[in-house]
């Protein structure tokens, strides 16, 4: 599939949606392709293709941070790998998301949709207390949750298709149907009158380095908030 795709400017009608897609084999995929396929038909919608836009995992975040500026929704594709996201996408979070910028005094995302469209391998039998995955599905969504109230965004309810390599065809033709009805009538979706607005975390300046600090650790601690 294309690297990248650059869909015209929303309408004056409907809110710009940035779907961030990240699928590190796209030969290999058999739901997510197809997704990705249907968003980039609509044109409220740009798409970016992590992996083939940031095959070196070098990414461009002035760009990156410019297309969430625009978007009112933001969208994360992607299979669940290890009960969350590809490490591409997770990197794109730790260094698009900058404190400053997105949280921690900076307010650039606040007031914005977060919303999550996954794909499982395991069928939704699997996550389950009694079933091999241990755990509701629920219980792998608070990363992402707090993603979202970290930067003062709505966390919208996931959209998930469990089983993504054997659900009969129909199945995945709904689904796909779904996610691009849902696309085209953001933000008319009847529950989202129900989701307060989430206000931004503050974090306190005494639990991040100086920059002293992250100086005397070197390059590789400028990223995170971690030691």
């Amino acid at each position: 599939m294309p690297a990248q795709h650059q869909a015209p400017e929303p309408s004056q009608h409907q809110e710009g949606i940035y779907l961030v897609a990240a699928h590190p084999n796209w030969n290999e995929s058999r739901v997510n392709r197809r997704l990705v396929a249907a968003a980039r038909g609509l044109p409220t919608v740009q798409v970016c293709d992590l992996f083939g836009s940031y095959p070196d995992y070098c990414i461009d975040v002035p760009r990156e941070q410019a297309r969430l500026r625009q978007a009112q929704l933001v969208v994360l594709l992607h299979p669940v790998q290890w009960y969350s996201m590809p490490a591409l996408l997770k990197l794109w979070l730790d260094e698009v998301l900058a404190h400053g910028w997105a949280y921690g005094g900076g307010h650039a995302l606040q007031g914005k949709d977060l919303w999550l469209v996954a794909s499982t391998g395991g069928p939704d039998a699997s996550y389950h207390p009694q079933g091999y995955n241990r755990y509701f599905f629920d219980a792998f969504l608070p990363p992402y949750e707090q993603t979202a109230a970290l930067c003062g965004m709505r966390f919208l309810p996931p959209l998930v298709l469990h089983g993504a390599h054997a659900v009969p065809e129909d199945e995945v033709q709904q689904h796909v149907a779904v996610f691009r009805d849902r696309l085209q009538s953001y933000p008319a979706w009847p529950e989202l009158d129900e989701l307060d607005t989430c206000p931004a975390c503050e974090v306190p300046a005494a639990d991040r380095p100086h920059a002293e600090e992250l100086s005397a650790a070197g390059p590789s601690s400028q990223g995170g908030g971690a030691k």
